[in-house]
């Protein structure tokens, strides 16, 4: 299985990005080069490798989502796009506080600690629908390893299109998220012109 072993903080100051959106609370000392302009396509370029770096995405799995996202009736191509890298397994379990990272939340999922609707999933890219009841297993529950994740998350605002359940452990995905609700700093227009070239 293909990885991105590149040095988390390093990848963030070179996209620009704050650590503080992939979960860690480290703050960046930002060594901001003044140089040329960018030109436009490397914008783009960019703005792509910061989502596909803050959902921990590779460029095959990216590339069939864009191309799922335009083939939804509703919405933008590029807004579509974030949906669905949002309503990610990994990405809910991150957003309701059972992972401290993405990268972690992936993990717990493919450890098979996960059930969606009582089935045991074991796939980080599996696609959440509205209803689904996301929720750790009964045997996973007690361990200590999760008290340490709630201990970090808690502060943490879970969005409003999820519920969690921190007592169980669980959470439901009420409704898809607008563009609005999801607070990624990326450019999706961008995104869409590089790929429509």
């Amino acid at each position: 299985m293909a990885r991105d072993m590149t040095p988390v903080l390093k990848r963030c100051r070179s996209l620009g990005l704050e650590p503080t959106y992939l979960g860690i609370d480290k703050k960046s000392n930002r060594n901001v080069r003044e140089g040329r302009k960018p030109s436009e396509y490397s914008l783009q370029l960019k703005e792509k490798q910061k989502a596909k770096f803050i959902y921990g995405v590779l460029e095959k799995p990216f590339r069939n989502n864009y191309e799922k996202a335009q083939k939804l009736k509703y919405g933008t191509t590029g807004e579509n796009l974030m949906i669905l890298l949002e309503l990610r397994l990994d990405n809910i379990l991150f957003r309701l506080g059972y992972g401290r990272t993405r990268k972690e939340a992936r993990q717990i999922v493919g450890h098979k600690h996960v059930l969606v609707n009582g089935k045991r999933v074991n796939i980080p890219s599996y696609q959440v629908k509205v209803g689904d009841v996301i929720e750790i297993a009964e045997k996973h529950k007690s361990a200590q390893r999760y008290k340490d994740i709630l201990e970090v998350t808690d502060g943490r605002i879970v969005p409003e299109w999820l519920e969690a359940d921190h007592e169980n452990l669980s959470g439901v995905v009420k409704a898809i998220p607008t563009r609005e609700q999801i607070d990624v700093p990326v450019n999706e227009v961008l995104i869409v012109e590089l790929y429509s070239k």
